[in-house]
């Protein structure tokens, strides 16, 4: 078998293009529903993308015509009906996978290449930026089978539409969110036609791969943490991660560039 075939044959591929990489849920004829092998095989590759200081930046895409539908329900209902605890995979998966996305220290992307639901709206909510094709739509489908929200759903939602309106659309589980609502209401940044996605989303990862990553996972973190803390806890955050960002080889390059009236050719470090 070529290295082609097997990763055509992976439930995730994990491909990287200089200092940028793409993961790929890869189960298209199952619109990327999650099973074990794919929650597993995503949360190994978001790892690899976190520790690999080569890297930086991350795009997190889909096979086919579907982004990701969330939980695979046909391996759900096997495990209901042997009688294993099915919401385990809360825990042991969807949690890291989550944490391992929103804790990521470079820019994330999902490049949405279709339909979001459950889990997969809720990893796209936990990129930094959302990139959508024109035919891309989210569902929050956790109530359509008497579950509660998962994946920080709960907690992503909100804070990109708003309280009131994050319980409208998760009472509301039928409802398909097209694309340009999604963008009116802050799920998505940008919209571009299907064909162009993937080079549409390599083009603005390879901009941020080419910034100040330090930065990036400074004021990510930062805005994160003021999310959840008191005006002078998260001024006391900031001169923490000030402190952290001026003393790096990207700060000095910058002030040297300004100084000279040149571009900035920042490492990364």
């Amino acid at each position: 078998m070529t290295r082609d075939q097997e990763n055509a044959a992976e439930p995730v591929r994990f491909e990287r293009s200089g200092n940028v990489a793409t993961i790929t849920l890869n189960r298209p004829d199952a619109m990327n529903a999650l099973d074990v092998a794919t929650k597993e095989g995503l949360l190994t590759a978001l790892r690899a993308a976190a520790s690999d200081e080569s890297l930086r930046a991350v795009v997190l895409t889909g096979a086919g015509r579907a982004f990701c539908v969330g939980q695979d329900l046909r391996e759900h209902v096997r495990k209901l009906n042997a009688g294993e605890p099915p919401l385990s995979t809360v825990r042991d998966h969807y949690n890291p996978i989550t944490l391992a996305i929103a804790q990521m220290p470079k820019p994330t992307i999902a490049a949405l290449n279709g339909v979001a639901a459950g889990a997969g709206a809720a990893f796209a909510f936990a990129c930094d930026l959302r990139i959508a094709a024109d035919n891309a739509s989210f569902t929050l489908a956790f109530a359509q089978v008497g579950l509660s929200a998962d994946s920080g759903a709960s907690w992503t939602l909100p804070r990109l539409v708003g309280t009131a309106k994050a319980i409208e659309l998760l009472f509301n589980p039928q409802q398909r969110i097209g694309v340009r609502e999604a963008a009116a209401l802050g799920l998505v940044n940008e919209i571009v036609p299907a064909d162009r996605l993937a080079e549409h989303a390599a083009a603005l990862a390879q901009r941020l791969a080419n910034g100040p990553t330090v930065s990036y996972a400074a004021l990510k973190a930062s805005v994160h943490y003021g999310a959840g803390h008191t005006l002078a806890e998260t001024l006391e955050f900031e001169d923490e991660m000030q402190s952290r960002c001026g003393a790096t080889a990207d700060h000095r390059e910058a002030v040297d560039a300004f100084l000279a009236k040149r571009a900035a050719n920042f490492q990364g470090k």
